[in-house]
């Protein structure tokens, strides 16, 4: 199964980064990454038929604490990343995910999964929290293990 992963943040917010830089070390490793940053239309113009979407972005959270790692695959990264969990961007990138999705039949029937990383700062930086910092090796671990 060929599987792209979509790096997804702004790494001069400090948490907001943690997609970016878990995207990086992947594509290091030889994996097929995408950095899309803040703008998930960038995959439209990459998108080469995978089966498999991961996608990795900081989130936020009332409920869990900084730095914990939620895995959500198939309809539940649409339903509670629009209900209970808030993307780090005002567009959000589920949202804009889906219109592509109903643009692309392929897209549409590709397995979708996404790993969060609970922010604890979203501010003008570059460096992460030392929460989300830690995460980091969890992130790759089930990136892996999902690749």
């Amino acid at each position: 199964m060929s599987t792209l992963i979509l790096a997804l943040g702004n790494e001069l917010m400090k948490d907001d980064g943690i997609g970016l830089k878990a995207g990086r070390i992947l594509a290091e490793k030889g994996y097929n990454v995408l950095e899309v940053g803040t703008d998930i239309f960038r995959l439209s113009n990459h998108y080469s038929g995978e089966d498999r979407l991961i996608i990795i972005d900081a989130i936020l959270s009332d409920e869990l604490e900084p730095g914990s790692v939620l895995h959500l695959a198939g309809e539940e990264v649409f339903e509670k990343l629009k209900a209970e969990i808030r993307s780090a961007h005002f567009m959000g990138a589920i949202d804009g995910l889906k219109l592509l999705m109903k643009l692309d039949e392929k897209l549409a029937n590709a397995e979708i999964h996404f790993i969060g990383v609970v922010a604890k700062e979203i501010d003008l930086g570059m460096e992460l929290s030392e929460e989300v910092e830690r995460a980091l090796p969890e992130v790759i671990r089930l990136v892996e293990e999902l690749y």
